[in-house]
């Protein structure tokens, strides 16, 4: 008969968190990768990132084959204590004021759209006629 798996605490999973001891946590399973370190194709740069959280995501998003699943057995260790797992921060946007201009702003913005070239038509003009006197 099988023996329960073991459980452990996320806190102590924390700890294996370096080369020569590195724990993950995937699908509320732990599994102690420092045998497979040097043989990750990603690197161990990848799996050391992957320490310290639950690295489901991280591990999904990659897209692992199903040879990869397979292999992950052998690394079992057992269970996460789901209690002792931190909630995950959700990502909440800072709030983000509209931008709406005042009606006296519009007003102002649509004179100075037909000033503006007004006064630059009149100042070519001013120019012309003063350099046409000088000759």
């Amino acid at each position: 008969m099988a023996s329960d798996p073991k459980v452990h605490l996320f806190e102590d999973v924390v700890k294996h968190s370096e080369i020569k001891d590195c724990w993950l946590i995937i699908d509320g399973k732990v599994y102690d990768v420092t045998p497979f370190m040097e043989d990750h194709p990603g690197g161990d740069e990848v799996l050391l990132s992957a320490t310290g959280k639950d690295a489901t995501n991280d591990f999904e998003d990659v897209g692992h084959s199903d040879s990869a699943r397979d292999m992950m057995e052998k690394y079992y260790i057992g269970e996460i204590d789901p209690s002792t797992v931190p909630l995950k921060r959700t990502y909440v946007p800072p709030p983000h004021t509209q931008y709406n201009p005042d009606k006296t702003s519009e007003f102002v913005i649509k004179i100075l759209q037909f000033l503006v070239p007004l006064l630059i038509l009149g100042l070519a003009f001013a120019v012309r006629h003063y350099t046409k006197k000088e000759e």
